[in-house]
């Protein structure tokens, strides 16, 4: 009865999500007060004028209007707000007609994917990376390239990258500010990695399309810029979604950006347009299309002080403790090594105290651990005497 191609999914199904659960599990066994669950990237900062601007809508824009079909690229004005915005911010150059309206970030990468993958086809991604890019490359029958994770400074290694470019090279998936473990890649890396690209497109005679994954692109701290991957490689194309910056994840919306500069962008837009269809998402949810331009047209910006105030606080404690791991710049996980050689035993022994963090494993890169602290403050505080008694476990601290 199973599709065979959907067996590997069961099989690799998100250890992510298996942890949400099974903290859910805890919190009905122990309280919820007494799990301290940094599992899942559910960011819990409010964004109240989220709720202000759908009472706006729905007061005053008309209900066919509001909620009904329209272009499968999404609203021209909203995306036009959003083309405005982005130019502003970044010295680009977009219109309406750049831009697509996406059920969230996850959608965006299916829509470009089945949009330039043929079977075969590769796709480079740098460990660690979020686990879902193999099934998502999986969809359109194309096949995941690794490059090993450099887990001194967790930055690209641009060497390796080179070497395993090859004439079956579609595309290239980064995340920035990444996620696990909150580095964002620096200009001079973005510089690099185009330079790569743009000599073995000419050495191959292919293109390849560098796809920027940036749902974490507002959070970054202490005044570190992200660069803006269009300024820099022309075959370039963003996806973002809004559920971070305006913690929305599960309203499902963001975009899709497909420049002019990129080899036959007028075509690849008609495609990209006609996948968001047939994929079955028809469009981006109305409603939220319109609070996004709402939000936009009143500098609506992520609270970054209360996650940073988060991550001073674990990280300052975890190091204390003994723990070794990378201060973020960006995002909202610390990624943290593994006491032992086998982190999968390190998450059951957390288990024990209460503690729920997610395996490195799941993103390609073992013997560590991703702690979400897009948590309450409160929450982390109650937390640190069970990090303590975990640490002592292994000997870290006295």
């Amino acid at each position: 009865m199973v599709s065979e191609k959907m067996k590997p999914f069961m099989a690799n199904n998100s250890a992510i999500r298996a942890m949400f659960e099974e903290g859910n599990r805890m919190a009905e066994q122990y309280g919820r007060e007494n799990v301290y669950d940094f599992s899942l990237g559910n960011p819990n900062v409010p964004v109240p004028q989220v709720n202000d601007a759908i009472l706006e809508l729905v007061k005053t824009e008309d209900f066919n209007t509001l909620h009904g079909y329209m272009s499968n690229a999404g609203y021209p004005d909203v995306r036009q707000t959003i083309a405005d915005s982005l130019n502003l911010r970044f010295g680009c150059h977009f219109s309406a007609g750049n831009l697509i309206m996406t059920v969230g970030a996850a959608s965006g990468l299916n829509v470009i994917l089945k949009s330039i993958l043929n079977p075969g086809d590769e796709v480079i991604v740098f460990a660690p990376y979020f686990v879902e890019y193999d099934g998502y490359v999986r969809n359109y029958d194309g096949k995941v390239v690794v490059i090993s994770p450099d887990t001194e400074t967790f930055m690209p290694k641009l060497s390796e990258f080179e070497e395993k470019i090859t004439p079956s090279t579609k595309a290239v998936i980064i995340n920035n500010p990444n996620n696990p473990t909150g580095v964002v890649y620096s200009e001079e890396i973005i510089r690099s990695l185009a330079a790569i690209l743009e000599r073995k497109e000419k050495e191959f005679g292919i293109s390849i399309v560098l796809i920027s994954d940036e749902p974490y692109r507002e959070l970054a701290y202490g005044g570190v810029q992200v660069p803006f991957i269009t300024n820099y490689y022309h075959n370039s194309v963003v996806v973002y979604s809004y559920s971070k910056s305006l913690s929305v994840p599960g309203e499902r919306i963001g975009y899709l950006v497909i420049p002019d500069e990129l080899e036959d962008s007028k075509e690849l837009i008609q495609v990209a347009t006609i996948a968001n269809r047939v994929l079955g998402c028809v469009n981006a949810p109305s409603l939220m299309q319109k609070v996004i331009q709402y939000c936009i047209e009143h500098d609506v910006t992520v609270d970054l002080e209360t996650y940073e105030r988060n991550r001073d606080l674990i990280y300052s404690a975890l190091t204390e403790y003994g723990f070794t791991c990378a201060k973020p710049d960006g995002a909202f996980y610390l990624f943290v090594k593994s006491p032992v050689e086998d982190e999968k035993e390190f998450c059951e022994t957390a288990k024990k105290h209460h503690v729920l963090f997610v395996p490195g494993s799941s993103f390609a890169c073992p013997g560590y651990v991703r702690i979400a602290y897009c948590v309450s403050y409160d929450q982390i505080k109650r937390s640190l005497p069970a990090f303590k008694e975990i640490a002592k476990e292994y000997g870290l601290t006295q």
